[in-house]
């Protein structure tokens, strides 16, 4: 499954960007599909997860983020609201079709990944 990750930019602190993940093909509801974020000189952070509609958060993102999934469109969404400077990053997208709920936090889980997307946040 290949995905592409669209949707960053620029926004203003405070303010809100939704990113979408398209997968190549029809996945079932039980393929997890995350979003991870980087930025330069840390490592990949977990940002949140969905799978057989259960959705699963890193604890930055719980009351600002949104993970959703449209199975018709083969597309997982990345709502952000209230966005900090803090949350500037590239934001990737990955998925895989057997994750191990313990390991649904963890990038070395995901084998798919999309390009990343930028999402900046300015103060």
């Amino acid at each position: 499954v290949q995905l592409q990750a669209s949707g960053g930019g620029l926004v203003q602190a405070g303010g809100s960007l939704s990113l979408s993940c398209a997968a190549s093909e029809r996945t079932s509801t039980r393929y997890t599909m995350g979003w991870f974020r980087q930025t330069p000189g840390k490592e990949r952070e977990f940002v949140a997860a969905i799978r057989s509609g259960y959705t699963y958060y890193g604890d930055f993102a719980k009351g600002r983020f949104t993970i959703s999934r449209d199975n018709a469109k083969n597309t997982a969404y990345l709502q952000m609201n209230s966005l900090k400077p803090e949350d500037t990053a590239v934001y990737y997208c990955a998925g895989r079709s057997t994750v191990i709920l313990s390991n649904i936090r963890n990038e070395v889980a995901y084998n798919s990944w999309g390009q990343g997307t930028q999402v900046t946040v300015s103060s």
